[in-house]
Protein backbone atom coordinates (compact mmCIF):
# COMPACT_ATOMS: atom_id res chain seq x y z
CA UNK A 1 0.00 0.00 0.00
CA UNK A 2 1.38 3.46 -0.86
CA UNK A 3 2.84 5.26 2.16
CA UNK A 4 0.64 8.32 1.61
CA UNK A 5 -2.47 6.17 1.62
CA UNK A 6 -1.44 4.36 4.81
CA UNK A 7 -0.90 7.71 6.50
CA UNK A 8 -4.25 9.10 5.36
CA UNK A 9 -6.15 5.95 6.31
CA UNK A 10 -4.50 5.92 9.75
CA UNK A 11 -5.62 9.51 10.39
CA UNK A 12 -9.10 8.72 9.18
CA UNK A 13 -9.40 5.59 11.31
CA UNK A 14 -8.51 7.53 14.46
CA UNK A 15 -11.53 9.72 13.88
CA UNK A 16 -13.90 7.01 12.73
CA UNK A 17 -16.57 6.31 15.27
CA UNK A 18 -18.25 3.00 15.75
CA UNK A 19 -21.71 3.42 14.27
CA UNK A 20 -25.02 1.79 14.91
CA UNK A 21 -25.58 0.18 11.54
CA UNK A 22 -29.13 -0.97 10.85
CA UNK A 23 -28.20 -2.78 7.66
CA UNK A 24 -30.74 -5.46 6.92
CA UNK A 25 -32.32 -4.83 10.31
CA UNK A 26 -35.62 -6.58 10.85
CA UNK A 27 -38.32 -5.48 13.32
CA UNK A 28 -37.78 -7.07 16.68
CA UNK A 29 -34.08 -7.64 16.13
CA UNK A 30 -31.27 -5.81 17.88
CA UNK A 31 -29.37 -3.60 15.50
CA UNK A 32 -25.79 -4.83 15.18
CA UNK A 33 -22.94 -2.54 16.09
CA UNK A 34 -20.72 -2.02 13.06
CA UNK A 35 -17.92 0.21 11.94
CA UNK A 36 -17.55 1.41 8.38
CA UNK A 37 -14.85 -1.22 7.87
CA UNK A 38 -16.43 -4.47 6.73
CA UNK A 39 -14.10 -7.36 5.88
CA UNK A 40 -14.32 -8.39 2.21
CA UNK A 41 -16.78 -11.20 1.63
CA UNK A 42 -18.66 -10.65 4.88
CA UNK A 43 -21.39 -8.72 3.11
CA UNK A 44 -21.65 -11.38 0.44
CA UNK A 45 -21.75 -14.27 2.91
CA UNK A 46 -24.10 -12.97 5.55
CA UNK A 47 -26.15 -10.03 4.31
CA UNK A 48 -27.90 -11.51 1.34
CA UNK A 49 -31.36 -12.90 0.66
CA UNK A 50 -31.39 -16.30 -1.02
CA UNK A 51 -32.96 -16.20 -4.44
CA UNK A 52 -33.94 -19.86 -4.64
CA UNK A 53 -35.04 -21.39 -7.93
CA UNK A 54 -35.90 -19.69 -11.20
CA UNK A 55 -38.65 -17.12 -11.08
CA UNK A 56 -40.81 -16.67 -14.15
CA UNK A 57 -42.82 -13.42 -14.01
CA UNK A 58 -46.26 -13.43 -15.60
CA UNK A 59 -48.54 -10.59 -16.60
CA UNK A 60 -50.56 -11.14 -13.44
CA UNK A 61 -47.36 -10.88 -11.40
CA UNK A 62 -46.61 -7.43 -12.82
CA UNK A 63 -49.90 -5.66 -12.15
CA UNK A 64 -48.45 -3.01 -9.83
CA UNK A 65 -45.69 -2.25 -12.32
CA UNK A 66 -48.20 -1.67 -15.11
CA UNK A 67 -50.31 0.55 -12.88
CA UNK A 68 -47.28 2.52 -11.73
CA UNK A 69 -46.00 2.91 -15.30
CA UNK A 70 -49.34 4.35 -16.39
CA UNK A 71 -49.37 6.66 -13.37
CA UNK A 72 -45.76 7.76 -13.84
CA UNK A 73 -46.34 8.81 -17.44
CA UNK A 74 -48.79 11.42 -16.19
CA UNK A 75 -46.07 13.32 -14.33
CA UNK A 76 -42.72 12.08 -15.68
CA UNK A 77 -41.88 12.19 -19.41
CA UNK A 78 -42.01 8.56 -20.50
CA UNK A 79 -42.60 7.53 -16.90
CA UNK A 80 -38.90 7.84 -15.97
CA UNK A 81 -36.50 10.34 -14.40
CA UNK A 82 -33.76 9.63 -16.97
CA UNK A 83 -34.13 8.60 -20.60
CA UNK A 84 -32.04 5.42 -20.36
CA UNK A 85 -34.07 4.00 -17.48
CA UNK A 86 -36.59 2.64 -19.95
CA UNK A 87 -35.42 -0.88 -20.73
CA UNK A 88 -36.31 -1.08 -24.42
CA UNK A 89 -36.09 -4.87 -24.40
CA UNK A 90 -38.92 -5.01 -21.86
CA UNK A 91 -40.87 -2.00 -23.11
CA UNK A 92 -41.00 -0.50 -19.64
CA UNK A 93 -38.75 0.60 -16.76
CA UNK A 94 -37.94 -1.72 -13.89
CA UNK A 95 -39.60 0.03 -10.96
CA UNK A 96 -37.53 -1.03 -7.96
CA UNK A 97 -39.10 -1.08 -4.52
CA UNK A 98 -35.85 -1.94 -2.78
CA UNK A 99 -32.44 -3.43 -3.45
CA UNK A 100 -30.30 -5.63 -1.25
CA UNK A 101 -26.87 -7.07 -1.95
CA UNK A 102 -26.96 -8.64 -5.40
CA UNK A 103 -30.69 -8.33 -5.91
CA UNK A 104 -33.37 -5.93 -7.06
CA UNK A 105 -36.96 -6.28 -5.88
CA UNK A 106 -39.65 -4.74 -8.08
CA UNK A 107 -42.94 -3.21 -6.95
CA UNK A 108 -44.67 -6.57 -7.44
CA UNK A 109 -42.23 -8.30 -5.08
CA UNK A 110 -40.29 -10.15 -7.77
CA UNK A 111 -36.57 -10.66 -7.15
CA UNK A 112 -33.92 -10.30 -9.85
CA UNK A 113 -30.18 -10.87 -9.78
CA UNK A 114 -28.79 -7.52 -10.85
CA UNK A 115 -26.36 -7.55 -13.78
CA UNK A 116 -26.43 -3.78 -14.20
CA UNK A 117 -25.35 -2.80 -10.67
CA UNK A 118 -26.38 0.81 -11.14
CA UNK A 119 -24.62 0.97 -14.55
CA UNK A 120 -21.42 0.10 -12.69
CA UNK A 121 -21.90 2.31 -9.63
CA UNK A 122 -22.77 -0.47 -7.16
CA UNK A 123 -19.47 -2.37 -7.11
CA UNK A 124 -20.02 -3.06 -3.40
CA UNK A 125 -23.58 -4.23 -4.05
CA UNK A 126 -26.77 -2.57 -2.89
CA UNK A 127 -27.04 -1.36 0.69
CA UNK A 128 -23.53 -2.25 1.79
CA UNK A 129 -23.24 -1.86 5.58
CA UNK A 130 -20.24 0.47 5.33
CA UNK A 131 -22.11 2.80 2.98
CA UNK A 132 -25.22 2.71 5.15
CA UNK A 133 -23.09 3.62 8.16
CA UNK A 134 -21.64 6.53 6.17
CA UNK A 135 -25.15 7.80 5.46
CA UNK A 136 -25.99 7.66 9.16
CA UNK A 137 -22.82 9.55 10.01
CA UNK A 138 -23.60 12.24 7.43
CA UNK A 139 -27.08 12.68 8.87
CA UNK A 140 -25.70 12.94 12.40
CA UNK A 141 -23.09 15.53 11.38
CA UNK A 142 -25.86 17.63 9.84
CA UNK A 143 -23.76 19.25 7.09
CA UNK A 144 -26.10 19.65 4.13
CA UNK A 145 -24.11 21.23 1.30
CA UNK A 146 -21.94 24.15 0.20
CA UNK A 147 -19.30 23.38 2.84
CA UNK A 148 -16.00 21.53 2.80
CA UNK A 149 -14.98 19.29 5.70
CA UNK A 150 -11.96 17.32 6.82
CA UNK A 151 -13.59 14.33 5.13
CA UNK A 152 -13.34 16.05 1.74
CA UNK A 153 -9.63 16.58 2.34
CA UNK A 154 -9.10 12.98 3.43
CA UNK A 155 -10.89 11.62 0.37
CA UNK A 156 -8.84 13.83 -1.96
CA UNK A 157 -5.64 12.69 -0.24
CA UNK A 158 -6.57 9.05 -0.68
CA UNK A 159 -7.34 9.53 -4.38
CA UNK A 160 -4.02 11.31 -4.90
CA UNK A 161 -2.30 8.33 -3.28
CA UNK A 162 -4.06 5.84 -5.55
CA UNK A 163 -4.37 7.48 -8.99
CA UNK A 164 -1.09 8.09 -10.82
CA UNK A 165 -2.24 11.23 -12.65
CA UNK A 166 -3.73 12.82 -9.51
CA UNK A 167 -1.72 15.52 -7.75
CA UNK A 168 -4.87 17.57 -7.22
CA UNK A 169 -8.55 16.59 -7.16
CA UNK A 170 -11.81 18.45 -7.68
CA UNK A 171 -15.12 16.71 -6.99
CA UNK A 172 -18.37 16.72 -8.94
CA UNK A 173 -21.56 14.73 -8.55
CA UNK A 174 -21.95 13.16 -11.99
CA UNK A 175 -19.63 12.00 -14.72
CA UNK A 176 -21.17 14.49 -17.14
CA UNK A 177 -20.29 17.34 -14.79
CA UNK A 178 -16.77 15.99 -14.42
CA UNK A 179 -16.03 15.85 -18.16
CA UNK A 180 -17.67 19.24 -18.74
CA UNK A 181 -15.46 20.98 -16.17
CA UNK A 182 -12.36 19.03 -17.19
CA UNK A 183 -12.76 19.99 -20.85
CA UNK A 184 -13.11 23.65 -19.86
CA UNK A 185 -9.88 23.32 -17.89
CA UNK A 186 -8.06 21.75 -20.86
CA UNK A 187 -9.20 24.56 -23.15
CA UNK A 188 -8.10 27.20 -20.67
CA UNK A 189 -4.72 25.54 -20.14
CA UNK A 190 -3.91 25.27 -23.85
CA UNK A 191 -5.73 28.28 -25.27
CA UNK A 192 -7.25 25.93 -27.86
CA UNK A 193 -10.86 24.99 -28.51
CA UNK A 194 -11.00 21.73 -30.47
CA UNK A 195 -11.47 18.26 -28.97
CA UNK A 196 -10.49 14.92 -30.47
CA UNK A 197 -12.74 12.07 -29.36
CA UNK A 198 -13.42 8.53 -30.51
CA UNK A 199 -16.55 7.31 -32.23
CA UNK A 200 -18.57 5.07 -29.92
CA UNK A 201 -17.10 6.41 -26.67
CA UNK A 202 -19.33 8.17 -24.17
CA UNK A 203 -18.36 11.22 -22.12
CA UNK A 204 -21.62 12.61 -20.78
CA UNK A 205 -24.73 14.32 -22.03
CA UNK A 206 -23.52 17.91 -22.38
CA UNK A 207 -23.00 19.76 -25.66
CA UNK A 208 -19.20 19.47 -25.61
CA UNK A 209 -19.18 15.67 -25.82
CA UNK A 210 -22.61 14.60 -27.09
CA UNK A 211 -21.41 14.99 -30.66
CA UNK A 212 -19.77 12.27 -32.75
CA UNK A 213 -20.17 9.46 -30.21
CA UNK A 214 -22.81 6.86 -31.00
CA UNK A 215 -23.20 7.64 -34.67
CA UNK A 216 -25.61 5.75 -36.98
CA UNK A 217 -23.88 3.54 -39.54
CA UNK A 218 -25.10 5.65 -42.45
CA UNK A 219 -23.40 8.76 -41.01
CA UNK A 220 -20.00 7.30 -40.17
CA UNK A 221 -18.42 9.01 -43.18
CA UNK A 222 -18.68 12.28 -41.24
CA UNK A 223 -19.11 11.36 -37.56
CA UNK A 224 -17.96 14.75 -36.27
CA UNK A 225 -21.12 16.35 -37.68
CA UNK A 226 -23.51 14.02 -35.88
CA UNK A 227 -25.35 15.57 -32.93
CA UNK A 228 -26.67 12.89 -30.59
CA UNK A 229 -29.71 14.87 -29.48
CA UNK A 230 -31.89 17.65 -30.82
CA UNK A 231 -31.10 20.92 -29.09
CA UNK A 232 -27.34 20.85 -29.64
CA UNK A 233 -26.38 23.88 -31.76
CA UNK A 234 -24.84 22.93 -35.10
CA UNK A 235 -21.93 25.41 -34.77
CA UNK A 236 -20.56 23.35 -31.85
CA UNK A 237 -19.68 20.52 -34.24
CA UNK A 238 -16.75 22.60 -35.52
CA UNK A 239 -15.00 22.01 -32.19
CA UNK A 240 -15.26 18.19 -32.37
CA UNK A 241 -13.14 15.75 -34.35
CA UNK A 242 -14.45 12.19 -34.03
CA UNK A 243 -12.17 9.39 -35.27
CA UNK A 244 -12.00 5.57 -34.98
CA UNK A 245 -10.66 3.93 -31.82
CA UNK A 246 -7.54 1.73 -32.00
CA UNK A 247 -6.20 3.50 -35.11
CA UNK A 248 -2.97 5.35 -34.26
CA UNK A 249 -2.47 6.44 -37.86
CA UNK A 250 -5.79 8.31 -37.76
CA UNK A 251 -4.74 10.05 -34.54
CA UNK A 252 -1.40 11.11 -35.98
CA UNK A 253 -3.02 12.51 -39.14
CA UNK A 254 -5.41 14.65 -37.11
CA UNK A 255 -2.76 15.90 -34.68
CA UNK A 256 -0.34 16.65 -37.49
CA UNK A 257 -2.95 18.66 -39.40
CA UNK A 258 -4.81 20.33 -36.51
CA UNK A 259 -2.58 19.96 -33.45
CA UNK A 260 -2.28 23.70 -32.85
CA UNK A 261 -6.08 23.91 -32.52
CA UNK A 262 -6.63 20.84 -30.31
CA UNK A 263 -6.89 21.23 -26.54
CA UNK A 264 -7.36 17.61 -25.57
CA UNK A 265 -7.78 14.08 -26.81
CA UNK A 266 -10.43 12.36 -24.68
CA UNK A 267 -11.21 8.65 -24.54
CA UNK A 268 -12.46 5.77 -22.46
CA UNK A 269 -9.34 3.60 -22.03
CA UNK A 270 -11.71 0.65 -22.46
CA UNK A 271 -14.71 1.44 -24.65
CA UNK A 272 -17.37 0.08 -22.33
CA UNK A 273 -20.10 2.02 -24.09
CA UNK A 274 -19.54 0.02 -27.28
CA UNK A 275 -19.55 -3.31 -25.47
CA UNK A 276 -16.21 -3.19 -23.62
CA UNK A 277 -13.76 -2.91 -26.53
CA UNK A 278 -10.20 -2.93 -25.15
CA UNK A 279 -7.27 -0.91 -26.50
CA UNK A 280 -4.93 -2.82 -28.79
CA UNK A 281 -1.48 -3.61 -27.35
CA UNK A 282 0.64 -0.46 -27.32
CA UNK A 283 -2.25 1.77 -28.38
CA UNK A 284 -2.55 3.82 -25.19
CA UNK A 285 1.20 4.34 -25.05
CA UNK A 286 1.04 5.46 -28.68
CA UNK A 287 -1.56 8.06 -27.70
CA UNK A 288 0.65 9.20 -24.84
CA UNK A 289 3.59 9.65 -27.20
CA UNK A 290 1.60 11.46 -29.90
CA UNK A 291 -0.20 13.86 -27.57
CA UNK A 292 3.08 14.75 -25.88
CA UNK A 293 4.68 15.36 -29.28
CA UNK A 294 1.95 17.78 -30.38
CA UNK A 295 1.30 19.47 -27.02
CA UNK A 296 -2.23 18.07 -26.65
CA UNK A 297 -3.53 17.09 -23.21
CA UNK A 298 -4.27 13.37 -22.93
CA UNK A 299 -7.58 12.90 -21.10
CA UNK A 300 -8.64 9.48 -19.80
CA UNK A 301 -12.34 9.48 -19.01
CA UNK A 302 -12.30 6.78 -16.34
CA UNK A 303 -15.78 7.33 -14.98
CA UNK A 304 -16.55 3.72 -15.90
CA UNK A 305 -13.10 2.08 -15.84
CA UNK A 306 -12.02 3.40 -12.43
CA UNK A 307 -11.91 0.73 -9.71
CA UNK A 308 -13.22 -2.03 -11.98
CA UNK A 309 -9.94 -3.95 -11.93
CA UNK A 310 -7.65 -2.14 -9.49
CA UNK A 311 -7.46 0.87 -7.20
CA UNK A 312 -5.27 2.66 -9.75
CA UNK A 313 -7.90 2.61 -12.53
CA UNK A 314 -7.17 1.71 -16.16
CA UNK A 315 -4.12 3.99 -16.25
CA UNK A 316 -2.52 1.62 -13.74
CA UNK A 317 -3.91 -1.48 -15.46
CA UNK A 318 -2.26 -0.47 -18.76
CA UNK A 319 0.72 1.46 -17.38
CA UNK A 320 -0.03 4.75 -19.17
CA UNK A 321 -0.50 8.01 -17.25
CA UNK A 322 -2.68 10.74 -18.79
CA UNK A 323 -2.43 14.47 -18.13
CA UNK A 324 -5.93 14.54 -16.69
CA UNK A 325 -8.61 12.00 -15.88
CA UNK A 326 -12.11 11.74 -14.53
CA UNK A 327 -13.13 8.97 -12.13
CA UNK A 328 -16.47 8.10 -10.65
CA UNK A 329 -19.43 5.75 -11.00
CA UNK A 330 -18.52 3.42 -8.11
CA UNK A 331 -16.38 6.01 -6.28
CA UNK A 332 -19.20 7.04 -3.93
CA UNK A 333 -20.11 3.48 -3.01
CA UNK A 334 -23.37 3.91 -4.91
CA UNK A 335 -23.84 7.56 -3.96
CA UNK A 336 -23.37 10.34 -6.55
CA UNK A 337 -19.69 11.27 -6.69
CA UNK A 338 -17.11 11.83 -9.42
CA UNK A 339 -13.74 13.54 -9.50
CA UNK A 340 -11.40 15.39 -11.84
CA UNK A 341 -7.77 14.43 -11.28
CA UNK A 342 -4.64 15.99 -12.74
CA UNK A 343 -1.21 17.45 -12.15
CA UNK A 344 -0.77 20.41 -9.81
CA UNK A 345 0.17 22.88 -12.55
CA UNK A 346 -2.97 22.03 -14.50
CA UNK A 347 -5.45 21.73 -11.64
CA UNK A 348 -4.26 24.91 -9.94
CA UNK A 349 -5.72 26.84 -12.88
CA UNK A 350 -9.05 26.42 -11.08
CA UNK A 351 -10.20 29.32 -8.91
CA UNK A 352 -9.29 30.48 -6.33
CA UNK A 353 -5.69 29.77 -7.37
CA UNK A 354 -6.21 30.38 -11.08
CA UNK A 355 -9.04 31.85 -13.14
CA UNK A 356 -11.05 28.80 -14.33
CA UNK A 357 -14.41 28.44 -12.63
CA UNK A 358 -15.60 25.14 -11.18
CA UNK A 359 -18.30 25.37 -8.55
CA UNK A 360 -21.79 24.33 -7.49
CA UNK A 361 -23.90 24.33 -4.35
CA UNK A 362 -24.20 20.55 -4.28
CA UNK A 363 -20.67 19.63 -5.41
CA UNK A 364 -19.52 16.69 -3.24
CA UNK A 365 -22.23 16.52 -0.56
CA UNK A 366 -20.94 15.10 2.70
CA UNK A 367 -22.97 11.89 2.43
CA UNK A 368 -21.30 11.07 -0.89
CA UNK A 369 -17.85 11.94 0.44
CA UNK A 370 -18.29 9.66 3.45
CA UNK A 371 -19.61 7.02 1.07
CA UNK A 372 -16.43 7.50 -0.95
CA UNK A 373 -14.25 7.00 2.12
CA UNK A 374 -16.19 3.85 2.98
CA UNK A 375 -15.81 2.60 -0.59
CA UNK A 376 -12.05 3.16 -0.67
CA UNK A 377 -11.73 1.51 2.72
CA UNK A 378 -13.23 -1.61 1.16
CA UNK A 379 -11.41 -1.73 -2.16
CA UNK A 380 -7.98 -1.10 -0.62
CA UNK A 381 -8.21 -4.18 1.57
CA UNK A 382 -5.65 -6.72 0.29
CA UNK A 383 -8.10 -9.47 -0.66
CA UNK A 384 -10.70 -7.30 -2.39
CA UNK A 385 -9.51 -7.44 -6.00
CA UNK A 386 -7.92 -10.92 -5.90
CA UNK A 387 -11.24 -12.38 -4.68
CA UNK A 388 -13.36 -10.34 -7.08
CA UNK A 389 -11.22 -10.98 -10.14
CA UNK A 390 -10.87 -14.70 -9.40
CA UNK A 391 -14.65 -15.02 -9.53
CA UNK A 392 -14.75 -13.06 -12.76
CA UNK A 393 -12.06 -15.23 -14.30
CA UNK A 394 -14.20 -18.26 -13.51
CA UNK A 395 -17.28 -16.56 -14.95
CA UNK A 396 -15.53 -15.52 -18.16
CA UNK A 397 -14.09 -19.01 -18.68
CA UNK A 398 -17.57 -20.51 -18.32
CA UNK A 399 -19.09 -17.97 -20.71
CA UNK A 400 -16.40 -18.64 -23.32
CA UNK A 401 -17.06 -22.37 -22.99
CA UNK A 402 -20.82 -22.02 -23.40
CA UNK A 403 -20.39 -19.85 -26.50
CA UNK A 404 -18.15 -22.51 -28.02
CA UNK A 405 -20.63 -25.20 -27.05
CA UNK A 406 -23.54 -23.41 -28.72
CA UNK A 407 -21.35 -22.55 -31.74
CA UNK A 408 -22.72 -19.05 -31.98
CA UNK A 409 -20.99 -15.83 -33.08
CA UNK A 410 -20.82 -13.91 -29.80
CA UNK A 411 -18.04 -11.75 -28.39
CA UNK A 412 -17.72 -10.96 -24.68
CA UNK A 413 -15.08 -8.23 -24.26
CA UNK A 414 -14.17 -7.74 -20.63
CA UNK A 415 -12.11 -5.64 -18.25
CA UNK A 416 -12.21 -6.49 -14.59
CA UNK A 417 -15.71 -6.28 -13.17
CA UNK A 418 -17.50 -5.20 -16.39
CA UNK A 419 -18.09 -6.90 -19.70
CA UNK A 420 -20.06 -6.55 -22.91
CA UNK A 421 -22.08 -8.99 -25.01
CA UNK A 422 -21.89 -8.43 -28.77
CA UNK A 423 -24.13 -10.86 -30.65
CA UNK A 424 -23.53 -11.78 -34.27
CA UNK A 425 -19.83 -10.91 -34.37
CA UNK A 426 -17.40 -13.74 -35.16
CA UNK A 427 -14.18 -11.83 -34.37
CA UNK A 428 -12.86 -9.70 -31.53
CA UNK A 429 -14.13 -6.12 -31.93
CA UNK A 430 -11.58 -3.40 -32.64
CA UNK A 431 -13.74 -0.30 -32.76
CA UNK A 432 -17.28 1.06 -32.90
CA UNK A 433 -17.82 -0.09 -36.48
CA UNK A 434 -17.46 -3.67 -35.30
CA UNK A 435 -19.94 -3.05 -32.48
CA UNK A 436 -22.49 -1.84 -35.04
CA UNK A 437 -22.66 -5.40 -36.40
CA UNK A 438 -24.36 -6.36 -33.13
CA UNK A 439 -27.68 -8.19 -33.62
CA UNK A 440 -29.98 -5.86 -31.74
CA UNK A 441 -33.01 -8.10 -32.26
CA UNK A 442 -31.30 -11.09 -30.67
CA UNK A 443 -29.92 -9.00 -27.81
CA UNK A 444 -33.40 -7.78 -26.90
CA UNK A 445 -34.65 -11.38 -27.02
CA UNK A 446 -31.74 -12.44 -24.78
CA UNK A 447 -32.63 -9.79 -22.19
CA UNK A 448 -36.30 -10.80 -22.17
CA UNK A 449 -35.41 -14.48 -21.80
CA UNK A 450 -33.09 -13.74 -18.87
CA UNK A 451 -35.61 -11.40 -17.25
CA UNK A 452 -38.27 -14.11 -17.27
CA UNK A 453 -35.82 -16.28 -15.32
CA UNK A 454 -34.99 -13.69 -12.68
CA UNK A 455 -31.78 -12.17 -14.08
CA UNK A 456 -31.79 -8.48 -14.98
CA UNK A 457 -29.66 -7.13 -17.82
CA UNK A 458 -30.25 -3.48 -18.60
CA UNK A 459 -30.64 -2.36 -22.20
CA UNK A 460 -29.34 1.03 -23.32
CA UNK A 461 -31.31 1.34 -26.55
CA UNK A 462 -30.47 -1.99 -28.15
CA UNK A 463 -26.75 -1.45 -28.68
CA UNK A 464 -23.98 -3.38 -26.93
CA UNK A 465 -23.02 -1.80 -23.65
CA UNK A 466 -21.69 -3.11 -20.35
CA UNK A 467 -22.79 -5.35 -17.51
CA UNK A 468 -21.21 -6.80 -14.40
CA UNK A 469 -21.27 -8.14 -10.88
CA UNK A 470 -20.65 -6.69 -7.47
CA UNK A 471 -18.81 -8.19 -4.51
CA UNK A 472 -22.24 -8.96 -3.07
CA UNK A 473 -22.84 -11.58 -5.77
CA UNK A 474 -22.15 -14.98 -4.24
CA UNK A 475 -20.79 -18.00 -6.08
CA UNK A 476 -24.36 -19.33 -6.19
CA UNK A 477 -25.48 -16.06 -7.77
CA UNK A 478 -22.79 -16.32 -10.42
CA UNK A 479 -23.73 -19.94 -11.12
CA UNK A 480 -27.37 -18.93 -11.50
CA UNK A 481 -26.44 -16.17 -13.96
CA UNK A 482 -24.33 -18.64 -15.94
CA UNK A 483 -27.24 -21.07 -16.07
CA UNK A 484 -29.62 -18.41 -17.34
CA UNK A 485 -27.12 -17.09 -19.88
CA UNK A 486 -26.61 -20.64 -21.15
CA UNK A 487 -30.36 -21.09 -21.54
CA UNK A 488 -30.72 -17.69 -23.19
CA UNK A 489 -27.91 -18.33 -25.68
CA UNK A 490 -29.56 -21.66 -26.45
CA UNK A 491 -32.90 -19.98 -27.05
CA UNK A 492 -31.47 -17.64 -29.69
CA UNK A 493 -28.83 -19.97 -31.18
CA UNK A 494 -30.98 -21.07 -34.12
CA UNK A 495 -31.64 -17.46 -35.16
CA UNK A 496 -28.10 -16.58 -36.23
Amino acid sequence: MPRRLRRVRRRHSLRRRTRLCDSFHRPGQTRPVASTRIPPGRFRRHNRCRLGGPYLPTRSALVKRDELYARARQSLPGGVCASTRLNTALGHPLYVERAEGSQLFDVDGNAYLDMSCGHGAALLGHGHPAVRAALHEAADLGVCCASDTIHHVELAEQICALIASAERVRFTNSGSEATLHAIRLCRAATGRDRIVRFTGHFHGYHEHTFIGGHVPADQLDNPSAYRESPGIPEPLTQFICSIPFNDLAAVERVLEQQGEQIATLILEPVDFNSGGIPPQPGYLQGLRDLTSKYGVLLFFDEIQTSFKKSTGAAQADFGVTPDICTIGKSLGGGLPLSAICGGADLMDLYKPVGEVTHSGTFMAPLASVLGGLAFLDQVTQPSFYPDLLAEFDRFYAEVDAMIARHRIPVQVPRHGARFGVILGLDRAPIDYRDALEHRKDLWLAFIRHAFERGVYFHDYGGGPCHHGFSVAHSRDDVDRVLQVMDESFGAIATQF
